[in-house]
């Protein structure tokens, strides 16, 4: 073989490699990496941020939070090839390949404050009941969801609301509200806990003369429409969805007027309240209890659990002896276990250092799985919170690699 075909082979063969490294592998397992890389990164920094704020409402200071508004991240693939003679052998005619090739990336990611009245306006709102039935549908424990997002349980004595408190300083009131919670997680269980929105009728009488054809028809097609001869009038009505009722029994089966009394009765109360109806002759009726949960702001919820720490610390509760077994018997002194220790703790999915101390969710014993769940809830509340972080037209901080 001579050195030219040798050469001419070996530009073919280079060529080649060329194309497959840049089109073919390099590029996507690259691009690939990095996705996953960045959203580790962000993940991990919400969380590590949840923790800190954690700690600062343990030592009641303002809560603050900062989020990746951007991610521009680019890549340089350089690829060089040459020849070089073969080091032994016959040297005037082996030529061998020389391929070296080399990526750079040069992120710029963006960083912003969440902050502004908006934000804020979120942070100190209490959550719609709308959310925690959204939640309930997605098969999230109704005691770890109930003692994370509603700070009293409110229930009628003698034409009187007394309000249960979900705070360990209130003793009584605390005691009641974890009994009431882990009586519906029984219930919830045993797959007989009923989370739906009340269906109801509404009617609307109008005078016949006021409704033009041109009317009629569009009435037509959004209500059911009777006509009253005597008195020449129609009668509108229409299925409406009404406030959302957690029962031990299906709500479709009251009568009209029973459905319309409870969403009068649901209808006075506020926008963050979530009502309930567990009656006898039903699987948990050994306790009938009728009430209100009501619910509380994200702001309140990272106060409670920063205080449960030292200042408020939540104790055991034992449940109700109407109450039916609970699954795993799970009823877990607090709503979220942070340990707290002025050394690195080991073993565990996530550590932050703050304020002289290390915090992290216990993710090691026999309430593992529970403690994974409320702070995962916790994450999911909070995005529930945040507005979308600003993208342009704030200060930032900019870090290019």
């Amino acid at each position: 073989m001579t050195p030219v075909t040798s050469i001419s082979r070996l530009f073919a063969f280079v060529c080649v490699a060329c194309q497959m490294l840049l089109s073919g592998c390099l590029s996507p397992i690259t691009l690939n990496r990095a996705v996953i890389a960045y959203d580790d990164a962000i993940t991990e920094s919400q969380s590590k941020q949840l923790l800190v704020n954690i700690a600062r409402a343990q030592h009641h200071q303002p809560i603050h939070f900062t989020g990746v508004s951007n991610i521009a991240a680019t890549f340089d693939f350089r690829l060089t090839a040459g020849a070089t003679p073969a080091l032994a052998g016959l040297a005037a005619t082996q030529i061998l390949p020389l391929i070296m090739g080399s990526v750079a990336e040069n992120p710029t990611i963006s960083i912003a404050p969440i902050e502004g009245e908006e934000f804020t306006k979120r942070l100190l709102t209490p959550f719609h009941e709308s959310k925690l039935t959204l939640l309930l549908r997605q098969g999230v424990d109704i005691d770890l969801l109930l003692r994370l997002m509603a700070k009293e349980l409110r229930v009628k004595h003698n034409d009187e609301v007394v309000a249960y408190r979900n705070n360990p300083s209130d003793k009584v009131g605390y005691e009641m509200f974890r009994r009431a919670v882990l009586h519906l997680s029984a219930i919830q269980d045993h797959n007989s806990l009923h989370v739906e929105p009340m269906m109801i009728e509404r009617s609307w009488t109008i005078p016949a003369d006021s409704i033009t054809a041109e009317g009629f028809k569009a009435l037509e097609q959004e209500y059911q429409v009777e006509y009253n001869g005597r008195n020449k009038t129609y009668t509108l009505r229409k299925q409406a969805e009404g406030g959302t009722l957690i029962t031990n029994y299906d709500p479709g089966s009251l009568s009209k007027d029973e459905r319309l009394r409870l969403q009068h009765e649901n209808e006075q109360g506020l926008g963050h309240d979530v009502t309930f109806d567990i009656r006898p002759g039903h699987y948990g009726g050994e306790w009938p209890i009728r009430g209100d949960f009501r619910l509380r702001s994200f702001n309140a919820m990272l106060n409670f659990l920063g205080q449960s720490i030292a200042e408020e610390p939540e104790y055991d509760v034992d449940k109700d002896p109407r109450t039916p077994e609970v699954a795993r018997n799970e009823n877990p002194v607090k709503t979220l276990d942070l340990i707290v220790s002025p050394s690195a703790p080991k073993g565990l999915d996530l550590v932050m250092k703050s304020h002289g101390n290390y915090y992290a969710v216990n993710t090691a014993g026999p309430q593992a799985r529970w403690n994974r769940e409320a702070f995962k809830l916790l994450s999911q509340l909070f995005q529930m919170t945040v507005t979308e972080v600003p993208r342009t037209g704030v200060p930032s901080i900019t870090i290019a690699k």
